[in-house]
């Protein structure tokens, strides 16, 4: 008698084990896309000195760390670095591209609800000048720290690190 309801509560613990596992799966999936999505959109506006729109991406705390550049406090400051910098000649750009197969997201999650993801990988760095073919200039790492806040994404926290000849 007790074999006849211990299996079927048994097999009832299992299909709830794995939904569970399935969704957060899922979820993880979603969150996944999302930042990759953000991810190409920031980095269209940077690639097109988009300056306009260049602070969505970004909380007012922001902090981007740079192991050549040093720090930049706020959206602002670097909206300000990138038009005053990369972005004041317009015959010449730098131009970023991801590295195909290196990126991956990582979702932070506290008591089973996602609250922000990790963005690591590796790009590199094009020199684009007016009249003449883009030539690769350099190539880094980088980690990005979007948190999910009144559901919408931001980035707070910006490394860009190991910077080095590209090949």
């Amino acid at each position: 008698m007790k074999t006849r309801y211990f299996l079927p509560a048994l097999l009832s613990v299992f299909v709830f084990v794995v939904c569970q596992t399935a969704n957060a799966q899922s979820d993880e999936e979603k969150v996944a896309k999302t930042i990759l999505q953000k991810d190409s959109l920031f980095w269209h506006t940077y690639n097109n000195c988009d300056t306009a729109n260049y602070n969505q991406f970004f909380s007012d705390d922001l902090e981007f760390y740079h192991d050549r550049g040093g720090i930049t406090l706020g959206p602002a400051n670097l909206a300000l670095s990138l038009k005053k910098n990369l972005c004041s000649n317009p015959d010449f750009r730098i131009r970023r591209e991801v590295v195909n197969g290196t990126v991956k997201v990582f979702p932070l999650q506290k008591s089973g609800e996602i609250y922000g993801a990790i963005l690591s990988g590796e790009h590199i760095f094009y020199i684009v000048e007016k009249g003449k073919q883009p030539r690769l200039d350099g190539k880094a790492k980088f980690t990005h720290l979007w948190i999910l806040k009144n559901n919408f994404w931001q980035m707070t926290r910006i490394l860009s690190y190991d910077h080095g000849p590209a090949q």
